[in-house]
This record gives structure tokens, C-alpha cells and sequence, in this order.
């Protein structure tokens, strides 16, 4: 199961979009990474951060999105554990979390496979839907 309210309809709304992680490329130094494999010129998805606010505290939130076929191969979960290693690096100060749904039991794994932990007394209602946080450092967050 994936979040279908990203899913993108028109040629318009993909550039729009790449507009938008361009520029957040340019203001933090930081965004999405494409993911595709060393050995193949074909893309995979792309897993990365952005900032933005939770219960009135900046965070990072690590977002990862693969292609149908890439499901289930152990792909998505290296790379939010190679974005969360990079953010507690280069953006220590941060705290990391990712917001999945609750029905979205492979989101969920793939969030504890990068180190992240349930912290419910966090979850919230999303953009476009109830989310359940996770979070990288539980001990930086007072229930």
C-alpha cells in the first residue's frame, strides 16, 4: 500500500514538483535522492528529507517512494537508512522523523529497518491523512 495522494496525473504536475525538490535542493543543501541500482541505468524511486514542522517543532521528514516493482527487494529500507545515517551527519540538530500510515504496514518496516521508532504520543493528522510518527532519537521528544 503507498500514499495516493502524490500520485501524479499530468506531465505539468511533474514538473511543478521537480521544481519544488529543486529549490529545496537549493535553499537547505539538502532533499531527495533518486535511487536506482549500480548496476542498471533504471530508477528505482527516491528516498530523502525535508523539512518541515510537527506539533510546532522543525523536523526532517524522510520520505520514500519506489516504483511497484521495486517492493519487497529490501531496496526502500537501504535507502532510508543511508538518508538517515546522512541526516544525523550533516543535519544533527534536526530531529528526524517519517510519517506513515497506519494501514501501510510495509512503510512501517521500512521506517524501523532505518532505525526509527513508534512514538505515538506524536501521531498526528497529516496533509491528507492520519499519520503515524516514527522518530529517529526518541529520546529527544517529551511525551
Amino acid at each position: 500500500m503507498h500514499n495516493p495522494s502524490d500520485a501524479l496525473t499530468r506531465h505539468e504536475e511533474a514538473e511543478q514538483l521537480y521544481r519544488r525538490w529543486d529549490k529545496q535542493w537549493e535553499q537547505h543543501g539538502y532533499g531527495y535522492w533518486v535511487v536506482g541500482r549500480h548496476d542498471s541505468a533504471r530508477q528505482l524511486g527516491f528516498c530523502g528529507i525535508k523539512p518541515m514542522e510537527l506539533h510546532g517543532v522543525q523536523v526532517l521528514n524522510l520520505f520514500y517512494r519506489f516504483a511497484a516493482s521495486a517492493w519487497g527487494q529490501g531496496f526502500a529500507g537501504e535507502a532510508a537508512t543511508a538518508v538517515t545515517i546522512w541526516a544525523a551527519a550533516h543535519v544533527p540538530d534536526i530531529p528526524l522523523i517519517a510519517r506513515v500510515r497506519p494501514a501501510n504496514v510495509a512503510s512501517q518496516r521500512v521506517a524501523r529497518r532505518a532505525g526509527l521508532s513508534r512514538a505515538p504520543h506524536l501521531d498526528t493528522e497529516g496533509y491528507d491523512g492520519f499519520d503515524w510518527i516514527y522518530v529517529a532519537q526518541p529520546e529527544r521528544w517529551v511525551p
